[in-house]
């Protein structure tokens, strides 16, 4: 079991609906705590339920992880199941998939099992690989009307989407499904499957990784609001679970609200 959190008197958790926006100094003093809070929900869950399953998405994190989560000691992935908060329809081997970037730059660093590893099936049609992997998904979670992840890590673009949820996108409003698919993605490539928001926020934990100045004024926007409509990072509301959003001093530029400053030491 990793050492619970220790913080000085000078960073107590601040927790604003149950939310904890932890910045770093910069994203290289944030990969390892986020290292450390992945495998921090995995004792945890292990210890619970006797697995642990955890939401990738793509990105920044897949370096990120790719090179943090095989540094940490004696890490056990044995009993993990690792699924995907969206995935593009494409090839493994095409550089836009992200289960052939975990594979290739985490997986094969880990002891994780080929059947833990839940990915799409990208010879389908997209309407078909949506349905498929929600499939696969209610079968790895057999007692569960929706699966429940214990921790799904999700990342932000420019326009504060998350998973492959856009703003001003029909799939927002999806209250049914608990994989959707999409053909009409602003951002390239066109098909995906995702995640939506009834699945997203029953996870036990969903921490967002946001870094860079290029994300300040959204960030801004999804953590202390605005006009118009509240954009789909700043959904991201767990029912019951823990909400972290980790990110870097450029990042939190244009930030006003009171966060937390623990330390590249800090366990999460």
């Amino acid at each position: 079991m990793l050492p619970q959190p220790s913080f000085p008197p000078s960073s107590i958790p601040v927790r604003m609906s149950g939310r904890r926006v932890v910045v770093f100094p910069s994203a290289a003093e944030l990969g390892p705590a986020l290292a450390h809070l992945v495998a921090s929900r995995a004792d945890k869950a292990l210890l619970d339920h006797g697995r642990f399953s955890l939401g990738l998405s793509g990105g920044s994190l897949v370096s990120m992880l790719s090179k943090e989560l095989p540094a940490l000691p004696d890490l056990d992935c044995s009993h993990w199941l690792a699924g995907f908060c969206d995935e593009r329809l494409v090839p493994f081997n095409d550089g836009e998939s992200t289960y052939g970037l975990y594979k290739n730059q985490l997986f094969s660093k880990i002891n994780i099992p080929d059947s833990g590893v839940l990915a799409i099936d990208p010879s389908l049609s997209v309407q078909e690989c949506a349905e498929d992997y929600a499939r696969k998904l209610k079968e790895a979670f057999p007692k569960e009307d929706i699966p429940v992840f214990d921790l799904l890590l999700l990342g932000m673009g420019p326009d504060g989407h998350t998973c492959s949820l856009f703003p001003d996108h029909p799939l927002l409003e999806e209250t049914q499904k608990i994989v959707a698919p999409i053909s009409d993605s602003p951002k390239p490539p066109p098909q995906r499957v995702t995640m939506t928001f009834p699945m997203v926020n029953l996870a036990r934990c969903v921490v967002f990784v946001s870094t860079g100045g290029s994300k300040a004024p959204v960030l801004k926007q999804v953590l202390e609001g605005g006009e118009g409509p509240a954009l789909p990072a700043a959904r991201v509301v767990p029912s019951h679970g823990e909400l972290f959003w980790l990110i870097d001093e450029p990042a939190a530029a244009s930030l006003t609200l009171q966060v937390e400053r623990p330390g590249s030491a800090a366990k999460l």
